[in-house]
């Protein structure tokens, strides 16, 4: 396990170094790298590191999610709520929807497989959307707008809609029934107690930094072990009730920025720090996930139907973002960030085949085939559609 770390933080790095050189997204080197290195690849990853794969994926997840509640400043929320808000559930409800009846037309899926299909797909990645949008606000790209902040809230609940749903129709296989007006309470009572949990989290941590001398070190370990606290409960408490623990996540650096703006600048320079290592984790593990043999078992009409989804998604975007203030070039980045899968479909892409879903293993094959086709696309399309479509 320490020399599979060693690997991954050496030639992830020199992979990454070597994507930005050619002038692609150094993600898409570390991506990539995971493939090669993963079981479905030449196998050099240890067994005790895949093992806890999706757990150091988490972390690394937290870390990310933390640093963009940081550079979320409120006025900027405000400007942006009303299209955040279409942006956070009508592209994927439009996307998972599209794909649930092309599924029936293209693999005779009946409505339950199509629905897992569906929203398996619909869920945007945020290990794609997150560093990306960061890497904007950085450079200042679209700030004057809020559309990093826009795509960084409304991707936050995307996930939370996409899953909500995808569980539903598993219950639904299940022999439970469907009824749409509880799932919609389902999610808003997610959103809820995410937002209130990660603003009680905050105003604890408020109260310690205030209280104690703390270094910023220290304080950055707090706001992790919140995060995993937040997120464990997620997971803890999803047979009862749900809680969007990543969308808590955002609401503590959120909240931190507000109420303590200094203590969170130095903060998130921390973060940044942390990140570096983290995003190594995170892409790495993604790529090892991801079985490119699988993924050729979806075939042409899988391509033709993941590329439908995503056409159907960008006019979800296209929509949400009516009476925006945004012009088309803008609207037109929007739709290209908010395309990348690779987190939600390495996760869940195999829950339907493990149990025992009919159609589980080209269910798979299509959530791996969603991954190889839109995370380096999304990735390549963010990097110079940021350059070209923004101010």
């Amino acid at each position: 396990m320490l020399l599979s770390l060693a690997i991954i933080i050496i030639f992830g790095s020199l992979f990454y170094v070597l994507f930005e050189k050619i002038k692609l997204p150094g993600l898409l080197g570390m991506l990539v790298l995971g493939v090669l290195m993963g079981p479905y690849g030449f196998n050099i990853l240890s067994p005790q590191i895949l093992l806890i794969s999706s757990e150091l994926r988490m972390i690394a997840l937290i870390i990310i999610l933390l640093r963009a509640g940081l550079g979320i400043k409120k006025d900027t929320l405000i400007k942006v709520g009303r299209p955040a808000l279409l942006l956070s559930f009508f592209p994927g409800l439009l996307e998972g929807l599209t794909i649930l009846f092309l599924s029936t037309i293209f693999f005779n899926f009946d409505f339950t497989e199509g629905g897992m299909l569906g929203f398996i797909i619909a869920a945007v990645s945020p290990a794609v959307v997150v560093p990306s949008m960061l890497k904007l606000m950085n450079e200042g790209k679209g700030e004057k707008k809020g559309i990093p902040t826009l795509l960084l809230a409304g991707a936050s609940i995307d996930d939370v809609v996409a899953i909500t749903i995808f569980t539903s129709f598993l219950g639904l296989y299940g022999g439970s029934q469907f009824n749409l007006f509880i799932q919609g309470q389902k999610i808003l009572v997610a959103i809820f107690l995410g937002i209130v949990l990660g603003f009680i989290f905050s105003l604890i941590l408020i109260k310690i930094f205030k209280k104690f001398h703390i270094r910023d070190t220290k304080k950055v370990l707090f706001l992790l072990s919140a995060g995993l606290i937040l997120v464990t409960m997620e997971k803890e408490f999803a047979e009862k009730i749900e809680i969007a623990g990543l969308l808590g996540v955002m609401v503590i650096g959120f909240v931190l920025l507000q109420k303590i703006p200094l203590v969170a600048q130095r903060l998130a320079t921390k973060l940044n720090k942390v990140w570096v290592f983290a995003e190594l984790l995170l892409f790495v593990l993604v790529g090892a996930e991801v079985n490119i043999m699988v993924a050729k078992e979806a075939g042409l009409l899988g391509i033709l139907l993941i590329f439908t989804g995503v056409l159907a998604r960008s006019i979800g975007v296209f929509f949400s973002l009516i009476k925006s203030g945004l012009n088309t070039k803008e609207k037109i980045f929007c739709a290209i960030a908010y395309s990348p899968k690779a987190t939600v479909q390495a996760a869940i892409g195999g829950i339907p085949l493990a149990m025992g879903v009919p159609r589980g293993e080209i269910i798979l094959a299509l959530a791996v085939l969603a991954i190889v086709i839109t995370a380096p696309l999304g990735a390549i399309g963010i990097r110079y559609a940021g350059d070209y479509l923004l101010e």
